[in-house]
């Protein structure tokens, strides 16, 4: 089965990778596509280029099999659907391969704003990742389509390839994108929020580096 987690990755940081290898064990996934977003549908676009964003986690990935990085979004062009993502991949795998989109339960809670979100649940199964003892349910204007479709047994998601929707716990570090460009352009430290080897490129690349007053004047 395979597991696809979308997302800026403005930077990435631990709180993705955990959330990434937590999700890879519970459900016991051969691989688990990093797939940076090219233009961001619903948010501000990325702070840091493509190049830099996708060098951030070939470092941030590396040593773990079982994480791997997908660069479909980054390059299509217009905005970077989910729906469009996950309609490639089953080009790619078949109609027959188990996959599983991740999303965070906020992401569920807003669902119905997504691009062709109905068609997500034809084209994979949703993980929705959460804070453990959290109340994980879905949303009401959603609930005609997804609510049939619970799986309270998360191994069942491999007897079909698309379909079901699955809550997880997972431990979700309090990290967050903006707080770790912050402190950077703060001239702070974020030693221990990302791997070390994306810290030494964040110090040496500074793509969130304020520049100092008068510069490039």
């Amino acid at each position: 089965m395979l597991g696809v987690f979308g997302g800026t990755f403005d930077p990435i940081h631990f709180g993705h990778l955990r959330t990434g290898l937590e999700v890879v064990e519970a459900l016991a996934l051969e691989e688990l596509r990093f797939i940076p977003c090219g233009l961001p549908p619903h948010r501000a676009a990325p702070l840091a280029s493509a190049e830099q964003r996708l060098q951030m986690l070939r470092l941030a990935v590396a040593g773990e099999p079982r994480f791997a990085i997908d660069q479909q979004e980054l390059e299509r062009a217009g905005p970077s659907y989910s729906v469009d993502t996950l309609e490639a991949l089953r080009a790619e795998l078949g109609g027959q391969h188990p996959v599983c989109l991740l999303m965070g339960l906020d992401a569920l809670q807003g669902i119905t704003g997504w691009h062709q979100w109905q068609r997500l649940i034809e084209l994979a199964h949703l993980a929705v990742v959460h804070r453990p003892g959290w109340p994980a349910e879905v949303p009401a204007d959603a609930a005609a389509v997804l609510t049939p479709e619970l799986c309270t047994e998360a191994a069942r998601l491999r007897e079909r390839p698309a379909g079901g929707v699955c809550f997880l716990p997972v431990t979700q570090l309090d990290i967050s994108a903006s707080r770790i460009r912050s402190l950077l352009a703060a001239g702070r430290s974020v030693r221990y929020l990302v791997p070390d080897a994306v810290e030494g490129y964040l110090r040496e690349a500074g793509p969130y580096q304020r520049p100092a007053p008068g510069a490039g004047r």
